[in-house]
């Protein structure tokens, strides 16, 4: 008697990922995604709309502040203008995104909406 093929279903991947500076952050951070995001550099390969799983350090918190998304942007390697190989997390519209978002914008509230460039934009 042979088992049934059950679906295989895929987990999400868990990425780490610690800022320890304000422009690291303002270069990470995607603001214009809904639920906000953030760039991680990688070089493993995802494909749009991959669920994903973080744990993110801010500069000077000890704590490790988990966040669940999707892939949203993708920078592949050897991208125009040197930019640097990795992913953008759009945040899942839940209360520890929403919470690690105001803390996000708490700290680049003077750097957001400048012209600087970041991983993505």
């Amino acid at each position: 008697m042979n088992d049934p093929v059950r679906p295989q279903v895929a987990r999400p991947s868990v990425l780490s990922l610690n800022i320890n500076s304000k422009s690291a952050l303002y270069a990470a951070y995607m603001p214009y995604l809904t639920n906000g995001g953030i760039f991680v550099p990688t070089s493993k390969n995802y494909q749009l709309g991959d669920e994903v799983f973080m744990l993110l350090q801010l500069m000077d918190d000890p704590h490790r502040h988990p966040v669940a998304g999707t892939v949203a942007w993708i920078t592949p390697a050897g991208a125009q203008g040197g930019r640097v190989q990795g992913i953008g997390v759009q945040f899942s519209e839940d209360a520890s995104s929403k919470a690690l978002c105001r803390a996000i914008d708490q700290v680049l509230a003077a750097h957001l909406g400048s012209n600087r460039p970041t991983h993505t934009l």
